[in-house]
């Protein structure tokens, strides 16, 4: 039965990259794939389009493809990626510079778009925002992105054209994974079983070295060897739809029964119903086997037919939030952090009243995590950290707060050090749905 090994590459942006570059040498890959894109970054990628068109894209695809590239053209591998972010186009000619840079003629690098929904958002004002359970017309702020989560079909797209590098916006995650199987394999867009199965496999790549063991240590309760050279995973996959999860033998981490298990929840809502553009994944019946070492065979997942609708990420700008932070040390450094947080509320009462939408104040140490301002501080640690921050509709209101504990060195308790401030535009996210009928994948392809 024919198979294909798929690797990932990355599990967020700023991901390590020698661990992508070992798996390209050394995995005996047809197939690696880089998942980049979170819903916030998308957004920011589009206000940074908006002042240099030849911006937006992923800022380490550089950085990723001048390694990348050469060695995927010397071993025969393909590589996607959703490093595009809001700008494809931008990122495929700028991977063409690097190709021709390093030699690699006859390269073939292509750019999926038709995620940006921006020019037709005015259709969706009456939308429900998932997150807010009102029309999009009622979001405050302006509107900066609208990008849907495609599937797998602009990338086969690509594919069928002979390309050795596809460069995506925004898709669903687990598509850049199963788009090369569905490929390899002449699967049908409609066998729900086997896009099902690939959607699962998918999913365990998609987070990198969170399969591997990453996410999964916890000293002396869940214990990982070799965390510091922490390899990524390797999906080897049949034409039915059966598949290993493993990784290369000399690097870090482990595959077992147990971090596949962690994986394959993670950011799963029902696993019995896991909507994805291209299918309704069925995890319920989902098992593992640990057939050696680092090896562990995936059954059980299926599927449905999918939904007629997109899930669409809305960017928006929506406020200013300001911190600032100062440390305390030594016998009594609690007492003044607190008195610290006293002072700095006292004069956020007296020097902006109102202005705020949120205000947190934080002893880090203490009660940052888990927002418990009822903490008792049975036990005196040697240093704390003062944290206050806030969101307001102003820059200049939220700047007010990293100025005020900075102010703290002179006007506050004793023995103050390390204050920081600083001011963050915040680019929030909602969600919609919008129908598949004005999602249109195109590719382009450019040459080497």
């Amino acid at each position: 039965m024919k198979t294909i090994r798929i690797g990932s590459g990355a599990g967020y942006a700023g991901d390590r990259l020698e661990p992508s570059l070992e798996l390209i040498e050394k995995g005996n890959l047809d197939y690696i794939s880089y998942e980049c894109l979170a819903e916030r970054t998308i957004a920011i990628g589009q206000q940074a389009k908006l002042k240099d068109p030849s911006k937006g894209y992923n800022g380490l695809l550089e950085h990723r493809m001048e390694k990348a590239l050469p060695l995927c053209w010397k071993h025969k591998v393909k590589l996607i990626t959703n490093m595009g972010s809001a700008n494809p186009q931008a990122a495929a000619q700028k991977c063409v510079e690097i190709a021709r840079r390093h030699g690699l003629t006859g390269m073939k690098i292509a750019c999926v778009t038709g995620d940006d929904l921006l020019p037709v958002i005015n259709k969706y004002m009456d939308a429900e925002v998932w997150e807010t359970h009102e029309p999009l017309s009622k979001l405050p702020g302006e509107i900066v992105s609208a990008n849907a989560y495609m599937g797998v079909e602009g990338i086969l797209k690509a594919l069928e054209q002979g390309a050795d590098v596809v460069i995506t916006g925004r898709v669903a995650d687990p598509a850049i994974f199963m788009a090369p199987a569905i490929h390899a394999f002449g699967w049908s867009l409609e066998d729900w079983d086997k896009l099902g199965k690939g959607t699962m496999m998918g999913h365990l790549l998609e987070c990198g070295g969170q399969v591997t063991g990453g996410y999964f240590a916890e000293p002396g309760k869940k214990d990982v060897p070799g965390l510091g050279h922490l390899g990524f995973p390797i999906v080897e996959i049949s034409e039915d739809g059966s598949f290993f999860v493993t990784k290369i033998p000399e690097s870090g981490g482990m595959v077992t029964v147990e971090t596949c298990s962690e994986q394959i929840v993670y950011e799963i809502h029902d696993p019995e119903n896991y909507l994805t553009p291209d299918v309704v994944a069925d995890f319920k019946q989902v098992k593992f086997t640990e057939v050696e070492k680092d090896k562990v065979k995936v059954e059980g997942a299926s599927g449905k037919p999918r939904t007629e609708t997109f899930k669409c990420s809305i960017g928006y700008k929506d406020c200013f939030i300001g911190d600032g932070e100062i440390s305390y040390g030594g016998p009594g450094c609690v007492a003044r952090g607190r008195l610290a947080l006293d002072i700095i509320k006292e004069r956020l009462e007296l020097v902006a009243p109102g202005v705020f939408d949120e205000l947190k104040f934080d002893l880090i140490g203490c009660n940052s995590l888990y927002w418990n301002p009822d903490f008792k501080y049975n036990e005196e640690p040697s240093e704390v950290r003062v944290r206050v921050s806030g969101r307001a509709k102003a820059r200049a209101d939220a700047e007010l707060i990293g100025n005020e504990v900075e102010a703290l060195y002179t006007n506050g308790p004793a023995g103050g050090c390390g204050a920081v401030k600083r001011t963050r535009d915040i680019v929030s996210v909602a969600s919609i749905l919008v129908s598949r009928c004005d999602v249109k994948p195109e590719v382009e392809i450019f040459e080497v």
